[in-house]
């Protein structure tokens, strides 16, 4: 998104598909997402003693509940989940914009892939049409464009590739460090509402990373593999600035805003479940800086690259 301060920081069960979660019929012309309730929401347990958790992830579920205008057009209207500087979180608007995407292609697809572009800052309140255009329908893949409109000025671009779960060979070169527990280490304060609906146990870094953390949603999530992609993606944009930003030297003030987001999904997984999360910096140079991020699950496996651009200018 536009200009904008720094944004803060097991092997699939048998019968589950791409994402973790059982699979999930064929996406309806209307009404709520896959999985979702009345008021895009579902009934689930509570984690944690507080139960404010819970009530975070309904309202994280809330946004992911897109009205549906026609067959590619969606609309929502983001009250909450503010960024630095009072505007819309980045992760919000991409987890949205894949969201509408899901909505276009069959049940049998999942998310890969998605490469993206923060145009414009989002404002609060002001509604955000998604516009989807279909550029291909394959027999194994499908890929989708979408655009996010606030009146009438494009605030975000999203290109999605999905594809059909087939058989083929599950090699990794990329290994997990070694890293604490998560449960022997204290939750990160909640130092912007966009982290509230996340457990965040930040630590290290671990060697060769800039920033390291264990992250999981605060509740429980509906078994709807779409839900699933779409709180990853909310997720993976929570560090990636400041990672990059480390690159530098200490003590000079910058101004930040991500530029580019770009994913991808390797592995199935749940977002409800301990993620490790290793970010690094990768360049810095020309007020733009470049960090690159590996999710791992907690057995081991490699679950999602992430990589993300970010302007980073040195302010006097």
């Amino acid at each position: 998104m536009s200009e904008r301060s720094e944004r803060g920081p097991s092997g699939p069960a048998a019968g589950l598909g791409a994402g973790g979660v059982s699979e999930r019929s064929e996406r309806g012309p209307s009404g709520p997402a896959a999985g979702l309730g009345a008021g895009g929401v579902s009934e689930r347990s509570e984690r944690g003693p507080s139960g404010s958790g819970n009530a975070q992830v309904d309202r994280l579920l809330d946004l992911l509940a897109l009205e549906r205008l026609g067959p590619d057009t969606f609309r929502h209207v983001n009250r909450s989940r503010r960024g630095p500087g009072g505007r819309l979180f980045g992760g919000q608007v991409a987890s949205q914009a894949l969201r509408a995407a899901i909505e276009t292609v069959g049940a049998e697809l999942h998310v890969h892939s998605l490469h993206s572009y923060f145009l414009r800052p989002g404002r609060v309140g002001v509604p955000m049409d998604l516009g989807v255009d279909r550029i291909r329908d394959g027999r194994s893949f499908a890929t989708r464009r979408v655009v996010a409109v606030q009146e009438d000025e494009a605030i975000f671009e999203l290109s999605a590739s999905f594809h059909v779960d087939e058989p083929g060979f599950d090699v990794q070169q990329v290994l997990p460090p070694e890293a604490p527990d998560p449960e022997g280490l204290p939750p990160n304060p909640h130092e912007h509402a966009h982290h509230r609906p996340f457990d965040i146990r930040e630590f290290g870094p671990l060697p060769g990373a800039t920033r390291s953390l264990w992250t999981r949603a605060a509740g429980t999530l509906p078994d709807d593999p779409a839900v699933h992609a779409c709180v990853l993606t909310y997720l993976s944009d929570m560090g990636p600035v400041g990672a990059a930003r480390r690159a530098g030297p200490p003590g000079i003030p910058t101004m930040r805003a991500s530029l580019d987001h770009v994913l991808w999904f390797h592995r199935p997984v749940r977002a409800d479940e301990w993620l490790l999360y290793n970010l690094e910096a990768v360049s810095l140079s020309g007020a733009r800086g470049l960090a690159r991020g590996l999710v791992h699950g907690r057995d081991g496996r490699l679950v999602l690259t992430v990589g993300q651009e970010a302007l980073i200018r040195p302010v006097a």
